[in-house]
């Protein structure tokens, strides 16, 4: 896909998501940004693609309210006319705490990580099949591709990652009559957590092939590569330095 002249909306822009928007503007398309409580961070996401001379709203949504995702995702359209792409890159890592209502831990993770990425794939999909196509681009999880839950205490997260893996190749099937791609993204040690000790950051780096944490450029330039190819659907990247491998 030429970015050049479309539209796309990118759900979440802490962290990876200013970094993906700025990178779609680079391309040539007008972004919409969102935010549920970090409205700093995607106003100034939002600034940014201003700032390379592509048009930009910053947008509240709530990833849990279905009314909220129609909302934000039709006033993206009426702003820019279109929508091409989407990226469902908002989500929340957490570990669960001990004695935490474990209920309330899986309805959150379910939520944010993959429910919310699926309505905005519902919001987003009439829009793009009205102009004969588009691209959705959905974040996982490196583990749960690889089948490897590795970490105790995140059995929500995981499941809620292999959550995203299925609704992407679900939603492939469904919507490859309409011309639009859906593919996921895989993250494996991207970005190192707040808090991380200087000892954890070394086995971080040991246990990864490549020998380091990737940066935020290693997951623009897949978001790049999948937006690209238009014979590529269903499928998830790992972006994990060969993590997976170990």
């Amino acid at each position: 896909m030429d970015l050049h002249g479309k539209a796309a909306f990118v759900n979440g822009t802490k962290r990876l998501g200013a970094a993906i928007a700025a990178a779609l503007a680079r391309g040539g398309a007008d972004v919409a940004v969102t935010y549920r409580a970090s409205r700093a961070e995607a106003d100034a996401a939002a600034k940014e693609v201003e700032g390379l001379g592509r048009r930009s709203l910053s947008l509240e949504m709530d990833l849990g309210a279905s009314e909220s995702i129609v909302r934000a995702v039709g006033a993206a359209v009426s702003a820019f006319g279109r929508l091409d792409v989407l990226v469902n890159v908002a989500s929340i890592y957490r570990k669960t705490p001990a004695g935490a209502d474990p209920s309330r831990d899986w309805d959150e993770n379910m939520s944010a990580n993959a429910r919310g990425a699926y309505l905005c794939a519902l919001a987003a999909a009439p829009h793009m099949k009205r102009q004969g196509g588009g691209r959705i681009v959905n974040f996982a999880d490196w583990l749960p591709q690889s089948r490897r839950p590795r970490y105790p205490g995140y059995p929500a997260y995981y499941v809620s990652k292999a959550a995203v893996v299925a609704m992407t190749e679900s939603l492939a099937l469904e919507l490859a009559k309409d011309g639009i791609l859906v593919n996921a993204i895989a993250p494996g040690p991207i970005l190192p957590h707040e808090g991380i000790t200087p000892e954890e950051d070394a086995e971080v780096c040991r246990n990864t092939p490549l020998g380091r944490w990737g940066g935020e450029e290693s997951i623009v330039q897949a978001v790049l590569a999948i937006l690209s190819c238009d014979f590529v659907t269903g499928e998830v990247l790992r972006v994990d330095g060969g993590r997976h491998l170990r």
